[in-house]
């Protein structure tokens, strides 16, 4: 499954819109609004937005004011700013340790992340990995020195990484299988693509458009 990198688009489109499969001609697999991914069939409607059409390429959506956009498979359509006109941010708080702990979802389905700038990339155990059902093995394969001794190591994409109200798509990580990785790590492949703030005991992850 394919997913979506930021693409620019006027204000006043509604929703937040993703294409990440196609089944040309006949649906296609979307993510609106930061929702979970859900195959919708032409003509069906999915949080405000209708299906119009889909082909290898990508898909034709509409609103509910009959406006119409291409997203490109493998592409985001941004929606309006929030009500609040601020960007999309979430603010963490430093625990006993001074470490920043985050509850989150990559793919849709809850992970909970240290905040790493040491680690290069989102960094994930190969447990939690086949807990996502995620097939690493057919990432780029290499090998990782653990305290346990050398280990292998997959470079993947991630369909979506989601923290409080941020939400990346298309994120590179590395899967650690066979130990020495005890916590997933929110790495720099997530944090180069927001702007972080650091107060204290308090950092605030702001998204950048």
């Amino acid at each position: 499954m394919l997913v979506l990198q930021l693409a620019a688009a006027p204000a006043a489109w509604a929703a937040d819109v993703g294409v990440i499969g196609v089944f040309p001609g006949k649906g296609a697999v979307l993510v609106v609004d930061g929702g979970a991914p859900q195959s919708v069939r032409i003509g069906q409607k999915l949080g405000g937005i209708t299906l119009v059409s889909v082909d290898k390429t990508g898909a034709v959506i509409e609103d509910e004011a009959r406006r119409r956009r291409t997203v490109p498979l493998g592409q985001h359509l941004n929606g309006a700013p929030s009500p609040t006109g601020r960007a999309p941010q979430v603010t963490l708080s430093a625990d006993s340790r001074g470490q920043f702990i985050t509850e989150s979802t990559v793919n849709g389905s809850p992970m909970r992340f240290m905040v790493d700038t040491g680690a290069t990339m989102v960094s994930i155990p190969g447990t939690e990995a086949r807990r996502l059902g995620i097939d690493f093995s057919k990432g780029q394969k290499g090998v990782a020195q653990t305290a346990n001794g050398p280990a292998p190591v997959y470079r993947i994409k991630l369909d979506s990484v989601k923290v409080g109200e941020i939400e990346l798509l298309n994120v590179d990580a590395i899967v650690l299988d066979g130990g020495g990785l005890a916590q997933p790590l929110l790495g720099m492949s997530f944090l180069n693509r927001v702007e972080m703030r650091r107060e204290g005991d308090s950092m605030t992850l702001v998204r950048r458009f």
